[in-house]
């Protein structure tokens, strides 16, 4: 039986050449010498500290904008608020979201059984499985996923027949 699974995965090795492209730019413009404006990537997601609010929201103006070029999806981004950090200094932190939550998961599988496509969903751990009879189906099924807007950024992996 046909059956492919929706995932939504984050390329790291993408997010960190975007990180240390942003970090050289960041290090090189001249609006940003001698204000501290630093950006790195730990293990809670990115970290991006400058002595004002304004320099933050600008340096993580930059770094989007070499996710975006890097191809790596916004919406897996979800940024904390800009916070004091003693002194003159703030920081705010970005999380990096992978993998589809429990939440995420019901919405995906309610919205393939209101399309009256005859495929089954199913949530195994951060993954949803749609199977069905006919590989006609399961690409209607990708579509109609795609033109949904799920607040992920979704990819669709290990097609079988």
């Amino acid at each position: 039986m046909p059956s492919f699974d929706v995932v939504s995965k984050l390329d790291h090795h993408e997010v960190d050449n975007a990180v240390q492209q942003a970090k050289k730019e960041v290090s090189t413009r001249f609006d940003f010498r001698d204000t501290g404006t630093e950006i790195d990537r730990t293990d809670e997601g990115i970290v991006i500290r400058g002595d004002s609010e304004g320099r933050v929201e600008a340096a993580r103006k930059v770094l989007e904008e070499k996710l975006v070029r890097r191809k790596v999806s916004l919406k897996s981004i979800d940024p904390q608020e800009v916070q004091p950090a003693g002194g003159r200094a703030y920081r705010q932190l970005l999380k990096l979201k992978e993998g589809i939550d429990s939440e995420k998961a019901k919405e995906i599988v309610k919205m393939l059984k209101g399309t009256k496509l005859k495929v089954q969903a199913a949530i195994q751990g951060d993954l949803v499985r749609v199977t069905g009879k006919k590989r006609d189906e399961l690409q209607e099924a990708i579509g109609v996923l795609r033109g949904q807007e799920v607040g992920l950024p979704l990819q669709f992996t290990n097609f079988r027949e």
